[in-house]
């Protein structure tokens, strides 16, 4: 959802060539990855998500777009109990923001967002914004089962088109409605980057914060800078840098947080109107958007590097976490992939004796037991359901 005349637009554009830290190199096993990209099954998306109709607030288009995007994260292995809803009205009608949450290994409670628009106003909004949720989608496919130390939300948003509805309402009842405040480490914004058919689309627009307040500018602008050090290292697209603006990021950047974008160079004429289709754009290019934005993702979040990224070691466990470790009085259960109501819960301690035994019902991904009674040392965590048994060690201090 962006305007500005191509005169100002380029005025406010600086090439960035070459940038990098010194941290960053190229890391083949996230290049393995990023590879995975699928670009049939993106143009499918693209056709699907066009199929689906104008999606503008409170009609069926929009509902059915939404639990398209469900089907789409369960299809590819999310389970019910990681994707959560934003409710919220407007204008009198019913909208909905989708969270999809994939708990990080090291650092559970700090996030890393991306997110994107779903929503349409005048046509079906195929570039605007269905190639930012096709992009997202395939992010979320390929690091379904990897292990990252942040942990991730994939958010689709709703009401973006009518003055970022959706992402103003997840701001101030989620993120500042959270006990603590919602730790972010960064907000990644994927919105209209779909090119333009039969233009050379071989661009993408890195967006950083220069607005107010500006005491998150310079952490925006680093990383930005790892934006577009990742885009050159695992993708064939060069890189501009622009500023921040009009977009589901926005209200992130108002809170304090830490933002970065992607944003088409080749700037479509066709956004809000029925024009907008993928006859008019470029599907090669959300492609190699994809890839670059996965790439991103896998850095941002620390994605696990070793041989074993991604193998049967980790996905035996079912992404199933216990955090903090080590502890103090409160442990969180993440049951991860594990799609089960109920599980049991136990403390065994180093001698063999169970200390703790807890029966969860309805379990929702998050579950905090108080352990505040057990003395400090080393644990086993055993969390069982009838067909699955998953052991991790636990230090309680």
């Amino acid at each position: 959802m962006k305007n500005l005349t191509k005169s100002l637009m380029i005025s406010l554009f600086a090439t960035v060539c070459g940038t990098a830290t010194q941290a960053q190199v190229y890391i083949q096993s996230y290049a393995d990855i990023v590879n995975q990209a699928s670009q049939s099954g993106i143009l499918t998306n693209l056709t699907e998500f066009e199929n689906l109709g104008v999606k503008f607030r409170g009609t069926p288009a929009q509902a059915n777009t939404l639990q398209w995007l469900k089907n789409k994260y369960l299809s590819y292995g999310y389970t019910a109990s990681q994707l959560t809803e934003d409710v919220f009205t407007y204008s009198g009608a019913t909208c909905k923001n989708l969270i999809v949450t994939k708990i990080g290994t090291v650092y559970p409670n700090t996030y890393v967002i991306v997110c994107g628009h779903y929503d349409t106003i005048t046509g079906t909004g195929t570039n605007d914004n269905g190639s930012g949720v096709v992009s997202i989608l395939e992010i979320a496919r390929l690091l379904q089962n990897i292990p990252t130390e942040y942990s991730i939300k994939f958010i689709n948003f709703s009401g973006e088109e009518d003055g970022l509805r959706g992402s103003q309402h997840y701001v101030s009842t989620i993120v500042n409605g959270t006990s603590p405040k919602m730790s972010i480490k960064l907000v990644f914004n994927i919105d209209e980057v779909g090119g333009v058919a039969g233009m050379l689309n071989n661009t993408i627009t890195c967006e950083r914060d220069t607005g107010n307040p500006s005491a998150n500018n310079a952490a925006s602008n680093t990383i930005t800078t790892e934006l577009i050090k990742c885009t050159q290292l695992y993708s064939p697209l060069q890189t501009k840098l622009s500023y921040a603006y009009a977009s589901d990021y926005m209200p992130f950047q108002s809170n304090g947080e830490v933002i970065t974008g992607f944003f088409e160079t080749n700037e479509t004429t066709h956004a809000h109107t029925a024009q907008d289709l993928l006859i008019n754009m470029d599907p090669v290019y959300v492609y190699k958007v994809a890839k670059a934005a996965t790439g991103a993702t896998l850095h941002f979040a620390k994605a696990v590097t070793n041989s074993t990224l991604g193998t049967d070691g980790f996905e035996k466990d079912f992404n199933v976490s216990f955090f903090p470790n080590p502890v103090k009085d409160h442990l969180t259960i993440n049951k991860g992939n594990l799609e089960v109501n109920d599980y049991i819960f136990t403390i065994v301690d180093i001698n063999g004796k169970e200390v703790l035994r807890q029966q969860v019902s309805n379990a929702k991904l998050l579950e905090t037991i108080n352990i505040a009674k057990l003395s400090k040392g080393m644990y086993m965590g055993i969390l069982e359901t009838g067909e699955h048994r998953v052991t991790k060690k636990i230090l309680i201090e």
